[in-house]
């Protein structure tokens, strides 16, 4: 029989935000899902993917922009959460694969925004078996006393920033070369099912 590679979904999401308070009636909803996916037992990158998902609820605002580089023209463009949550589990089986983000928002933010929109959350069940935190398991690899943020973690790695920081589809990428330090160094929890 012929090896099955274990795929790992390392998944980066932006969202609208804004230098302070929302603007009333608006929430914070995913407008980029940056997706690497990464082959554990190759220890290596397979493939990298960007979905631009349109908001309902609020807009991308000038801070946004600033910060991500997209515009409401460009994720205007986009498909419905719906359908990013559909296309992840068909094409990326967001729904068997374990998945891992730099910390918990990106996993807070997708189980939000499934009930606010009334999709089916699109990961396995339960969250604690399919979902790594990548940012606490480098934390305790590296024997830090905080958690750093994603481009200092590649500066303590000794890893370069490739592309844009804050670009979901540039820092799923980070994010995954991350994962392939920590596996390197026999650090990263190997579960490759979410049984």
């Amino acid at each position: 029989m012929p090896h099955q590679p274990a795929l790992l979904n390392v998944i980066d999401v932006e969202a609208t935000c804004w230098d302070g308070q929302p603007p009333p009636g608006a929430v914070n909803e995913i407008i980029e899902i940056g997706l690497t996916v990464v082959d554990v037992s190759a220890v290596r990158r397979v493939s990298r993917h960007r979905l631009l998902v349109r908001p309902v609820r609020s807009a991308v605002s000038d801070f946004c922009t600033e910060l991500t580089g997209l515009t409401q023209a460009e994720v205007e463009r986009g498909v419905s959460f719906a359908e990013a949550c559909r296309i992840l589990v068909e094409e990326y089986g967001a729904g068997e694969r374990c998945w891992a983000s730099w910390g918990e928002y990106d996993r807070r933010q997708f189980a939000r925004q499934s009930q606010a929109d009334g999709v089916a959350y699109p990961f396995g069940y339960p969250t604690e078996r399919t979902h790594t935190n990548a940012k606490a398991v480098f934390t305790e690899a590296y024997g830090l006393r905080r958690k750093p943020g994603m481009a200092q973690a590649l500066e303590i790695a000794g890893l370069p920033l490739e592309g844009r920081h804050h670009r979901g589809e540039d820092d799923a990428w980070n994010i995954a070369a991350l994962v392939l330090d920590l596996l390197g160094r026999g650090a990263w929890p190997v579960r490759t099912t979410p049984v």
